[in-house]
């Protein structure tokens, strides 16, 4: 396995890492707080979810594996070269955990709060159910000949496929609201900055042992970062360019719809005691 030649850009590479890790971690939470303080998920679109937990489980099963396993770092070596190092850094299979974890709790308050007439399409249950199926196919012809590594490039596979298919609901929804109300962007900011820090990473890598082989070695985390950064822009337009006052005048209105309910039950409450005498 290769080593670093240069220490200060084994440095850069782990804080470029760290710093995906950071900002990609931290860009789950903006969304998660905004339906709690609405106590409402109307806005986000339930298909970005759900498509987005099938990316990052597969991306979960792609870093641990590559990174926890000796069988398959050695198919790892044998195909790319044992002077490459390996392209899952620590700071991939921490961010994957985090995400799987973060993700479900957005499932989760989904099901809870209030969500309006929206609902998960049966289009993204189909895409979701026949990703999964081809998973399961998949492991038992790699469980025949212990071909893991092969296996491991289906789920990156995945996961570069729902990344790209997870942005678009959100984008037409917001399209068609003209409005992205209910729709954190700075889960987008965030996203934006992790994906420019995880490009980063590989060309620093790619740069300190004169080698391209990380790129398409791990051509998953190539286009994550990618792709991400591609719709992250079009989100960040939408916000601030294309429907920029429609947010916050709608966020008003519906601060001051809940305030006249609540005062309108807070009357009626005072009202029925002397109603009943």
């Amino acid at each position: 396995m290769a080593s670093w030649n240069s220490f200060p850009l084994q440095v850069f590479y782990e804080a470029l890492g760290w710093f995906a890790f950071v900002s990609w971690s931290i860009s789950f939470y903006p969304q998660v707080i905004l339906n709690f303080r609405r106590k409402s998920v109307v806005g986000l679109n339930f298909d970005f979810v759900l498509l987005n937990l099938t990316k990052h489980s597969s991306y979960l099963i792609y870093n641990a594996a590559l990174y926890f396993s000796p069988a398959i770092q050695k198919q790892y070596f044998e195909k790319y070269g044992y002077g490459e190092m390996i392209p899952v850094a620590a700071n991939d299979v921490a961010f994957s955990i985090h995400a799987v974890l973060l993700t479900a709790i957005t499932l989760f308050q989904i099901a809870i709060y209030e969500r309006g007439s929206q609902k998960v399409s049966k289009v993204s249950i189909g895409i979701v159910s026949v990703a999964w199926l081809i998973a399961a196919v998949c492991f038992f012809i790699a469980l025949s000949n212990h071909s893991w590594l092969w296996l491991l490039s289906i789920f990156n596979t995945i996961q570069v496929v729902m990344t790209t298919i997870k942005y678009i609901p959100q984008a037409v929804m917001n399209f068609l609201r003209k409005s992205t109300d209910g729709f954190s962007i700075g889960n987008i900011l965030l996203d934006f900055s992790g994906g420019i820090a995880n490009y980063g990473q590989m060309v620093v890598q790619s740069v300190d042992q004169n080698s391209w082989v990380n790129f398409y070695g791990n051509i998953g985390k190539v286009l994550l970062s990618l792709v991400s950064v591609f719709f992250d822009i079009i989100f960040i337009i939408q916000h601030y360019v294309l429907y920029p006052g429609k947010n916050s005048s709608k966020s008003v209105i519906t601060t001051e719809q809940e305030d006249q309910i609540r005062e309108h039950l807070v009357r009626s409450s005072d009202q029925s005691p002397s109603e009943n005498v």
